[in-house]
């Protein structure tokens, strides 16, 4: 006999903790049309993605300029020139778990901002590489060294700038506010492209008719400086940014229309929260380290109410504990390995664009090295303009539209048909031809799941367990990153380049599959779905026993 359907009846604390997001979804402006106090949150935290992908695609100019400076026009090893390109992925390997474990278990406030830090140091020693007193071979390993060291820094703001915008954002603009960061990505590789215009510009007279092709030093070394720019601009915003005020703006609407209710647990977490938040951004530094420490006070998590629970600093144990049930555990593998295909796919195209250059005539390899070193660089803008930017601003005005799922899965459907289409065609196509499929490639990378797989691990787990989260899945697309890195010149040389880009197409699809593990998280909160399962737990504990 089939049992009888009950209602389910929410407790007093999720009563207001939906009418919370409820409040939060209220019809309003266009989620992608931002408020000040917004636009300065991504102005701190997209400064981390704008390094990333600055550093990322001026190294392949950078490593040029070095084929005049050390090897007299010749090529770079080929095992050094990929140690090279590498490095930063590498050390965002090690950034990304360890700031990410750190954000979680000491809190966002007291690791903000010693990454953006280290990015700087590793910034300053590589410009100190002794291209005129070490060998050629050991500038390549002094530079490669350093490139970890920056990316540790750079892998360590992916997860924490993730962490302190959903904590942040409204739950109706959180997709919107993490691919707005994103898209830093691409103003990086544009201002990438164009500072190495600008500079070369400046050089032309002294390279191209002065004849001194070893000024080319000074150029890759500007280039690089360029970046401590808005390194050093956010630095003191870094560390010194307050706490979460997400509630507010909620409490007093809330208040103002319950204000004859009496307060429930829940309520007097969120006052405290949001009066302690206002206090804390006019506190004195040794105030705050008085309570930071308070904060960190052992909670019973069998007894404490579950709103603490949720919100209490998650440490390793806890971290296994929760992740050891499945329906947690599917989605770390799902964020991870469609992280780990995507980056496969998208790192081995743009880690590698000299083979693309190629085929639409800006690989310089002809004329004088400064013509040569200008093509390759105008060819950089050229994918940027054409792919990139478009891409991530067109997931900016559709996430919370279409949803994170949808645009993911479309993406990598896409992405494998126009690698498909230019694997199959790969030296038949036309100049403009192969500029249009490769043009569509980029747009639906960034217009899919290169935007949303960044997003998904920020939305999906819950606050505590947040950043070491995001660290791991981060990790994962970072190994297939540098798997691309030193993997794809040697391929292409034995099984060639079409058959590279086949893998890739394979890649595509099966990162289309693994999203199927994954929920729509447009407007879910997961600290509110974690909240009713520790209810759920204990209510089923105490039945238990009474039984």
């Amino acid at each position: 006999m089939a049992e009888t359907a009950h209602p389910i009846t929410l407790t007093q604390s999720a009563q207001h903790r939906a009418e919370l997001e409820e409040f939060e979804r209220e019809d309003g402006p266009p989620a992608f049309v931002l408020t000040f106090s917004e636009v300065k949150l991504l102005g701190i935290a997209g400064v981390g993605f704008f390094l990333d992908v600055y550093d990322l695609f001026i190294i392949n100019p950078v490593t040029t300029m070095l084929q005049y400076r050390l090897y007299e026009g010749g090529h770079l090893p080929t095992n050094l020139e990929g140690f090279v390109k590498a490095g930063a992925n590498i050390g965002s390997v090690i950034g990304q778990f360890a700031f990410g474990y750190a954000t979680d278990s000491l809190g966002r406030k007291a690791v903000y901002g010693k990454e953006l830090m280290l990015i700087i140091l590793a910034t300053i020693l590589t410009l100190t590489t002794p291209t005129g007193t070490l060998k050629p071979d050991s500038c390549l390993i002094y530079l490669g060294v350093f490139h970890i060291l920056l990316g540790i820094g750079v892998g360590g703001d992916y997860p924490m700038s993730a962490s302190i915008t959903s904590d942040r954002a409204n739950i109706r603009k959180c997709g919107t506010m993490l691919a707005y960061i994103f898209s830093n990505q691409g103003w990086g590789s544009f201002v990438g492209s164009l500072a190495t215009i600008i500079v070369l510009a400046c050089y032309k007279g002294t390279m191209e008719n002065g004849g001194h092709t070893s000024k080319v030093n000074g150029v890759w070394r500007i280039v690089v400086g360029i970046s401590l720019i808005p390194a050093f601009g956010t630095l003191y915003q870094h560390l010194t940014l307050p706490e979460s005020t997400r509630y507010l703006k909620a409490q007093k609407m809330k208040h103002q229309v319950h204000a004859n209710e009496a307060a429930d647990d829940i309520d007097r977490l969120k006052q405290a929260q949001c009066a302690e938040e206002l206090r804390m951004q006019n506190e004195k530094p040794e105030d705050a380290s008085l309570d930071d420490k308070s904060s960190n006070q052992k909670i019973d998590e069998e007894t404490a109410p579950v709103e603490m629970v949720v919100k209490k600093p998650a440490h390793f144990k806890e971290f296994l504990k929760y992740f050891s049930e499945w329906r947690h555990a599917k989605l770390l593998i799902g964020t991870r390995m469609c992280w780990f295909l995507l980056d496969i796919a998208f790192y081995g195209i743009n880690l590698n664009q000299n083979i693309v250059l190629q085929q639409i005539g800006y690989d310089g390899k002809t004329g004088t090295p400064w013509n040569r070193l200008f093509k390759v660089s105008t060819g950089g803008m050229i994918i940027t303009v054409l792919g990139f930017v478009p891409g991530y601003f067109a997931s900016v005005l559709t996430i919370e539209l279409l949803g994170r799922k949808w645009i993911q899965v479309q993406g990598f459907l896409l992405a494998a048909l126009f690698l498909g289409i230019l694997a199959d065609r790969f030296y038949k196509l036309s100049k403009v031809s192969f500029i249009v499929c490769f043009a569509f490639l980029q747009f639906f990378f960034n217009f899919g799941a290169n935007t949303t797989t960044y997003c998904y691990p920020a939305e999906v787990f819950p606050t505590r367990f947040r950043a070491t989260a995001h660290g791991i899945s981060t990790t994962a697309g970072k190994c297939g990153a540098i798997i691309s890195a030193l993997a794809f010149n040697m391929l292409s040389k034995r099984i060639g380049t079409p058959a590279i880009l086949w893998i890739f197409v394979g890649c595509c699809i099966f990162g289309a599959f693994f999203t199927l593990l994954l929920p729509e998280v447009k407007g879910r909160d997961p600290d509110t779905v974690l909240t009713e399962e520790l209810r759920a737990k204990r209510q089923a504990r105490k039945t238990q026993e009474a039984n």
